[in-house]
């Protein structure tokens, strides 16, 4: 693989606004990552229980105090967490989408036992579509968004009861 096509990948991954690239060809590995997305708070304050900008893997880990991974202390947490509920939120800017298509039955219903990793739904993003799975294991209790409906990052699309 030559610099022009690495460029022309990196190009690729910032038309499309991809998180990340990953291409391994004959023993050559090449991970390329997407820009950063603008923090929402440049433009509106977060949403009360929310972080102000994406966080890191690190900094979803359980805390000591028992507060919701990510949220600065002091912080109250969403009604939901108080219910003992787990809340799955969107990782990203799009469309969601119940079902893999119009005519499919949705990949989940209130009252659904799912597993960890199970598909939830479909976030469409630039034409790419992003399938959001479950991150506990548990029982679905509400699906937020409608069908169809426009979704920000952060915003709640699921609430399920962990097993």
């Amino acid at each position: 693989m030559n610099v022009k096509e690495i460029k022309e990948l990196a190009d690729l991954v910032a038309r499309r606004g991809l998180a990340s690239l990953e291409l391994e060809e004959g023993g050559f590995r090449l991970r390329i990552e997407g820009p950063r997305p603008v923090p929402r708070d440049a433009v509106n304050p977060p949403a009360p229980g929310y972080p102000a900008v994406p966080v890191s893997w690190e900094e979803r880990a359980p805390r000591p105090d028992g507060a919701a991974p990510g949220v600065p202390a002091g912080v109250p947490p969403p009604a939901d967490a108080e219910a003992g509920l787990h809340v799955v939120t969107s990782p990203i800017v799009g469309t969601f989408y119940r079902s893999p298509n119009p005519d499919a039955e949705p990949f989940v219903k209130t009252g659904d036992a799912v597993e960890k990793g199970a598909t939830l739904c479909i976030v469409e993003a630039m034409k790419l579509m992003n399938e959001i799975e479950a991150d506990v294991a548990g029982t679905v209790v509400e699906v937020y968004p409608k069908n169809g409906q426009p979704v920000e990052f952060g915003e709640k699309l699921f609430a399920i009861r962990p097993a």
